[in-house]
């Protein structure tokens, strides 16, 4: 099947973290300097309220304040994908019925979590949210965290079946289920690497980019990496992910997105701090990113 979608969201996106204060109180000013940092730092477009927004640990008010804050700030420059997913399909439905949607050029909505649904409980789910949603949407597949897969065949089945679902961000981990959907899907269809340190094998079998946590601290060299990829120069993409693979692995070690804040602090763009049940790295880890850091400045570009 030929589809007329076009990629809204390609290249690098950056799941854009949230700073915090000491009280826990969102860090608004925190927030604009890592929105200038991303897109001058070259990100093709930003993700709000994903998972490594710790947007699960915020209040409804929080949320709609945290949207409203980035899509003003961001002020167009770079098209905003916004997190909406859960395990209740109603509620999810509800919510982008009655949800303010300028300024949001997508949703990114992960499969649902803890209830483990059957696969054609995952193809009624997402067509429920396609029928609703104003804008594209882009499937989420990341069953590390929410105990589920969605396969090949239900992510092509929805390609196929819902116009206004345009890809999918793929966590699995999985390379042959990546290669299924790429060898099958629709033209147009898009495939996001979900895994910093799989994005450049992704776009070699034809991702179209990645929504990024790395991006958060290393926005330039990320989107110099995938631009380089996109366009086939594996001569000049290769070292990049090389020079960052430390770091990709590192901030992972003990969970998201309590590595990359502590990389971030590192780098005086934010103070460490995360919501209950996250909690800060251990002082090893920790260090263990300051001392990589410092050894990937070192290295000559």
């Amino acid at each position: 099947m030929t589809t007329n979608k076009k990629p809204i969201f390609s290249g690098t996106g950056v799941a854009l973290v949230t700073p915090f204060r000491k009280q826990d109180n969102i860090d608004f000013a925190r927030l604009e300097s890592m929105i200038d940092h991303v897109i001058e730092g070259g990100v093709n477009f930003i993700v709000a309220l994903g998972t490594t927004s710790e947007a699960a640990t915020m209040t409804e008010t929080e949320r709609a304040a945290l949207q409203n804050y980035i899509v003003e700030f961001v002020n167009g420059r770079v098209p905003i994908m916004l997190g909406i997913g859960g395990n209740n399909t109603l509620a999810v439905t509800d919510t982008i019925q009655h949800l303010n949607f300028d300024g949001i050029s997508g949703i990114l909505s992960v499969t649902p979590y803890y209830n483990k649904p059957q696969q054609r409980g995952l193809v009624q789910h997402f067509k429920n949210i396609a029928e609703v949603s104003p804008v594209p949407v882009m499937l989420y597949n990341v069953p590390g965290r929410t105990g589920c897969n969605m396969t090949a065949e239900t992510t092509l089945q929805l390609a196929e079946e819902c116009s206004n679902i345009i890809g999918v961000k793929e966590a699995s981990g999985n390379m042959a289920q990546v290669m299924e959907i790429l060898r099958n899907k629709p033209q147009g269809f898009q495939l996001l690497s979900g895994d910093d340190a799989l994005t450049c094998p992704m776009i070699a079998m034809g991702a179209t980019g990645v929504i990024s946590v790395m991006a958060n601290a290393l926005p330039s060299e990320m989107s110099q990496m995938v631009s380089y990829a996109m366009k086939g120069d594996l001569k000049k993409a290769l070292p990049l992910h090389y020079r960052m693979l430390p770091l990709m692995h590192a901030i992972f070690e003990e969970g998201n997105p309590g590595g990359i804040k502590a990389l971030l602090e590192t780098q005086g763009l934010i103070t460490n701090h995360l919501r209950l049940p996250l909690c800060k790295v251990s002082k090893t880890l920790y260090n263990k990113l300051a001392t990589l850091y410092t050894e990937f400045n070192a290295v000559e570009q």
